[in-house]
């Protein structure tokens, strides 16, 4: 047996260019004033079409928006209430009388035991809840891999740090998942040890546990836990990203070996790029595992040990990270989907895992938005 793991159109301008270069990237050709009207395109059919009015009973860049129901550029589909703020280029997407504004936090005063996943997906940064006619939050549940309901407990976590030189990517808090205690070496309530049983035998979604090419691991998995967020994105939104990195004590032994313990991402419906629904793996096509081709927070490692202090990760046995990692995914505006965060052990229970997610970003500043996994920028 083994060892104990993302300007306001201003009234006094014709609306005459696109809201920044977002939207020459998508392929939109810019708008040409003329005295109080502007030229634009045909949003279905890209051929030029009347003069571009803003007249305020009107939809006249066809995105569901009105001058009168809030749109303060109706040259521009990708300008309304439903849209999200682009970074640095000058223009008020959202329409909300504010440039290029950040996003208001919502994460500094949930405390490392909150239960509810809607604070889980706020610890996120999705802040915005939705009432299914705007972006946003429109659910959140903790559940267990396959769908299953499962109550929150000790192996989820709304983190402020995760030893001393892990913090959270965007805002104060970050979202942990666990096999085992979602709880760092210092943190209330750490499993104290390589292994904490919790939740038992679990059904994974179909498909899964997802094999490394070369190396086959076992079909059973355990101690699973998922947090399932279902979110409308916004009109001008093509896609988004999220940061995680993955923590397990399957390092170094169990390379290439049955206890393959995993995190996935399940997105439905399954963006185009993904494998059987799941959008995290690395350009081999390896799951979030041991096996990863980012594995890169161990002794000898490219990254060092520093990640590792204080969690209890390398101070109650060997272990190893991925370093923070970034996934990204494409999406149509205005589409309501799901994406399933899971983690779990794969053929025993013994060995913990742990990932911590943060940073969720909308991506409305390309055109073209592919599913991949890549070290964080630094």
């Amino acid at each position: 047996m083994r060892g104990m793991l993302i300007a306001l159109c201003g009234v006094a301008f014709a609306c005459a260019a696109t809201s920044g270069k977002n939207r020459d990237e998508e392929g939109s050709s810019p708008s040409t004033s003329s005295g109080d009207e502007a030229t634009t395109l045909n949003p279905s059919s890209g051929s030029s079409s009347t003069p571009c009015t803003n007249a305020p009973q009107e939809d006249q860049d066809q995105d569901g928006f009105t001058g009168a129901a809030g749109d303060c550029n109706d040259c521009d589909a990708n300008v309304n209430p439903d849209a999200v703020e682009v970074a640095s280029d000058g223009a008020d997407e959202n329409c909300n009388g504010a440039v290029d504004e950040p996003p208001a936090p919502c994460d500094a005063s949930i405390v490392i035991g909150d239960t509810d996943p809607v604070a889980a997906a706020a610890a996120i940064d999705l802040c915005q809840p939705s009432d299914g006619s705007r972006w946003g939050v429109v659910s959140a549940r903790y559940l267990r891999a396959g769908g299953q309901p499962a109550p929150p407990g000790l192996q989820t976590g709304i983190l402020d740090g995760f030893g001393p030189n892990v913090q959270p990517r965007l805002g104060a808090r970050m979202l942990a998942l666990s096999s085992g205690h979602a709880r760092s070496a210092q943190q209330p309530n750490p499993c104290g040890f390589l292994t904490c049983v919790m939740s038992g035998p679990g059904a994974p979604p179909a498909g899964f546990p997802q094999d490394v090419p070369n190396c086959p691991g076992a079909p059973n998995i355990n101690d699973d836990v998922a947090l399932e967020v279902v979110l409308r994105a916004p009109s001008n939104a093509t896609g988004y990203s999220f940061d995680f990195t993955f923590y397990t004590f399957e390092y170094p032994e169990w390379v290439c070996s049955d206890y393959n313990d995993q995190f996935i991402a399940l997105v439905d419906p399954p963006p185009a790029g993904s494998i059987q629904g799941n959008i995290s793996f690395d350009s081999q096509t390896n799951p979030v595992s041991v096996n990863i081709a980012h594995f890169d927070v161990c002794p000898g490692c490219a990254q060092g040990t520093a990640q590792l202090d204080g969690t209890g990760f390398g101070q109650w046995n060997d272990a190893g990270a991925t370093g923070w990692l970034v996934t990204t995914a494409p999406i149509v505006g205005s589409e309501t989907f799901t994406i399933r965060l899971v983690i779990w052990d794969t053929g025993d229970q013994a060995l913990d895992s742990t990932v911590l997610i943060d940073n969720f970003q909308w991506i409305a500043d390309s055109g073209s938005v592919s599913v991949g996994t890549q070290p964080v920028p630094k």
